[in-house]
């Protein structure tokens, strides 16, 4: 009789079970066809290299700027795929500064690398992306790496041997005509000519090169480095949307570089030729 007892409560258990995992049909038959419409839901798709036009709304440094500082952008111009409107002009566009280096006194180049990894489009839809920058504004004084999107500053190689030379000559005049007075026009010259050497290359070693810049108002072309997908709601009411190039500023001066390269050490007579031993 007690074996009987035992067993009576391990075939309830196991009954019960067997009920639980028992589904309901009508649950099933209400959710598959949500979940089938779910997957079969329409996708549109900015493919991977498409270009997006966008213009700086801060401006950055490679003087100022460090590792993890935002950069801000807007798009200028609507990107169009299958003839339907998928980014419209005036959708936000954000990144981080991924690489900064100051110029050197001697060599080297101020560099700026960026990458942008997130949209808000005009209707509030906000997207993660991979992108980096394709393209530079044709004003810019900075060269631009298409390889690895990284900004530039110029070199200063000639404006250095232009700074020696300027420096020289202007040491060998001033040195022959306080050799005339002195009675050793020769002597004068020589001297003349060092001390205007020295000072150039002094000048040369004393001074930074340019620091690369993003300006606030400079064109960037963004490069899609993955595809981006939208549903249908993602993308109501872009087709209305019109948009203009923001009033963030006239973007880079092309002097900018010259105009701090002339704001160097040294201006008029040069350093160390006041006085020339005669």
């Amino acid at each position: 009789m007690k074996q009987v007892i035992r067993i009576i409560p391990a075939i309830a258990m196991f009954a019960g079970l067997g009920l639980g995992e028992a589904a309901d049909p009508a649950v099933e038959a209400e959710a598959g066809p949500q979940a089938q419409a779910e997957t079969a839901a329409p996708r549109f798709v900015v493919p991977a290299g498409t270009r997006v036009p966008l213009v700086m709304i801060n401006s950055i440094s490679s003087k100022h700027s460090e590792v993890g500082d935002p950069v801000y952008l807007e798009s200028v111009y609507p990107v169009v795929v299958d003839g339907r409107i998928m980014i419209p002009a005036g959708t936000n566009v954000s990144g981080t500064v991924i690489h900064s280096k100051r110029p050197g006194r001697v060599k080297g180049r101020g560099q700026l690398g960026v990458r942008l990894d997130q949209m808000i489009l005009p209707n509030g839809t906000i997207r993660d992306l991979s992108g980096r920058p394709a393209a530079l504004d044709g004003r810019s004084p900075d060269n631009f790496d298409r390889e690895t999107g990284t900004v530039k500053s110029p070199g200063t190689k000639g404006e250095d041997a232009g700074d020696i030379a300027n420096t020289t000559a202007t040491g060998a005049s001033i040195g022959t005509l306080g050799g005339v007075i002195g009675g050793r026009p020769g002597t004068g010259l020589g001297v003349g000519s060092a001390a205007g050497a020295a000072a150039g290359l002094a000048k040369v070693l004393l001074t930074k090169g340019a620091d690369a810049m993003l300006d606030r108002g400079t064109h960037i072309e963004m490069l899609l480095e993955q595809d981006l997908q939208f549903t249908e709601d993602e993308l109501q009411g872009l087709d209305s949307v019109t948009g203009s190039r923001p009033n963030i500023g006239p973007g880079p001066d092309p002097r900018r570089n010259d105009r701090n390269n002339r704001g160097r050490i040294g201006r008029g007579v040069p350093i160390g030729i006041g006085r020339l031993p005669l």
